[in-house]
């Protein structure tokens, strides 16, 4: 639940019950930090200019000829997918580099039981690319780094050799439940990187401060790509020309997304919602950079717009059951949204009825932008994942209002659904305009599958550590 700080407001229950003043409670919530400065961005014209966009595409061929022209199991091909990796513009090479990467992978065995290739910074980058594309490829290929008490040899650790403990570090990261040997390479470099990182001079001791902070597996890909566009040095002009690519295409998609964010600034000053919710976070930018963070690719705008105004208004909904409603007006509310009909607004309290009328208005737009290619099947998946998260939602208020302290497993199976994860994975997935979201994968999904079970459980346990003190 969100964080209450102390009882703040004092307003009429709804038109029927004037007469009768309730207490309501409040977060204290600062305002927006970021006011209407994306809002000019929605009168700018969306399209690219055109020499920015030739030159951009003229880049790209030649990057494409580049990559398809290295040899598939060499280290040089390792290193140009990594950059391309790291540089951001990796879902421009999708086809090339699941093709090299394939190509790898069916000659991983042998490349790896050649005298050649025992070279830690290159085992270890092939190692974590692989992993990275989905292929579950055997972490016993650093078993040759160890000595012969099983331990990795003390041999590695030198400040001449940094760059290779930093790749088996982070190749460390894409380990699994029970491998044992990157537990202990995770262990191994953790300490050696930092107890060497005093002796280090920059660029690389900011890089591997960064890694020891969070590791690439765990960054946020536009941000990382940013932080490595700015630091990167060209060598040669292969590296030369990635780099021009890179930034070409950074400024691009960041105009696109600046658009979108614009337009979603119009929408959300309509609603007003600083004056009809001053109870509620005003976070329109914050939950855009969530979604964001899902995937920034230009072609998912309308599955961005979405789940961006999807989140903007579940923030309202969680503020309304963790500060401001009542026990009674909870229950009204929860009531209408598991009907889902517009017919029941004026059975709702006036400032519940602009939060309903907005939640159906999202879906009925993704549903009609749907409707034309036969997939507005899939908004009724997210419906009901909002419907659960409402009635999860009013589940924790009851508690708080009736004093119960819950076991831990009645609080984790509770707050794992308020958290919110299955319906922002499921919601996730309906605007998306890819073959592979079917029905088949959107019932998969609703049936809760252990993999969004546990990172709905990681999701919650990072949360609660994170708001604790405020929460508190």
């Amino acid at each position: 639940m969100a964080g209450i700080n102390r009882p703040l407001l004092t307003l009429p229950l709804s038109n029927q019950t004037q007469l009768n003043q309730v207490i309501r409670r409040s977060a204290d919530f600062h305002p927006s930090v970021w006011g209407d400065y994306f809002l000019t961005y929605s009168s700018r014209p969306k399209e690219v200019d055109t020499q920015e966009w030739l030159e951009h595409q003229q880049l790209k061929e030649k990057l494409k000829n580049m990559l398809v022209e290295a040899t598939h199991i060499s280290s040089h091909k390792l290193h140009l997918i990594n950059k391309i990796h790291r540089l951001g513009v990796c879902y421009q090479f999708e086809k090339e580099i699941g093709t090299s990467l394939e190509h790898i992978f069916m000659a991983y065995d042998e490349i790896n039981t050649n005298e050649d290739e025992n070279d830690l910074l290159i085992v270890s980058l092939r190692f974590r690319l692989l992993r990275q594309e989905g292929y579950h490829v055997s972490a016993n290929v650093f078993q040759k780094f160890k000595n012969s008490n099983g331990k990795f040899k003390e041999s590695l650790v030198d400040i001449n050799n940094v760059q290779a403990m930093l790749s088996l570090y982070e190749a460390s990261h894409l380990r699994v439940h029970g491998e044992q040997i990157l537990e202990e390479a995770l262990t191994f470099t953790t300490f050696h990187l930092k107890s060497m990182l005093p002796n280090m001079t920059n660029p690389l001791r900011s890089q591997v401060s960064e890694a020891l902070k969070q590791p690439i597996r765990k960054r946020l890909i536009r941000l990382d790509a940013q932080r490595f566009i700015s630091n990167f040095e060209p060598n040669g002009t292969q590296d030369a020309l990635l780099l021009k690519f890179a930034k070409l295409d950074f400024n691009l998609l960041q105009k696109e997304h600046q658009w979108e964010l614009g337009n979603l600034t119009r929408w959300w000053k309509g609603l007003d919602v600083p004056n009809k919710f001053p109870f509620a976070r005003d976070r329109l930018v914050e939950c855009y950079f969530w979604a964001l963070g899902v995937y920034f690719e230009s072609k998912y705008y309308l599955a961005r717009k979405f789940l961006s105004k999807v989140l903007c208004i579940a923030s309202i909904i969680d503020d309304i059951y963790d500060v401001y409603g009542t026990l009674d007006e909870l229950k009204i509310f929860k009531d209408a949204v598991q009907r889902w009909d517009a017919s029941v607004v004026n059975e709702l309290p006036e400032y519940m009825r602009f939060c309903y009328i907005y939640l159906l208005d999202a879906y009925a737009e993704i549903e009609k932008e749907l409707a034309d290619k036969g997939e507005s099947y899939r908004v009724n998946y997210a419906r009901i994942e909002m419907k659960k998260l409402v009635g999860a939602y009013l589940l924790e208020r009851t508690w708080y209002h009736d004093g119960h302290n819950p076991t831990f497993e009645e609080y984790i199976k509770l707050a794992c659904l308020s958290g919110g994860y299955q319906m922002l994975a499921t919601t996730s997935l309906v605007g998306m305009q890819e073959d592979f979201v079917t029905k088949e994968v959107l019932d998969w999904m609703s049936s809760e599958p252990l993999i969004v079970q546990a990172s709905s459980l990681m999701a919650r346990l990072l949360n609660d550590t994170t708001g604790h003190e405020f929460e508190q």
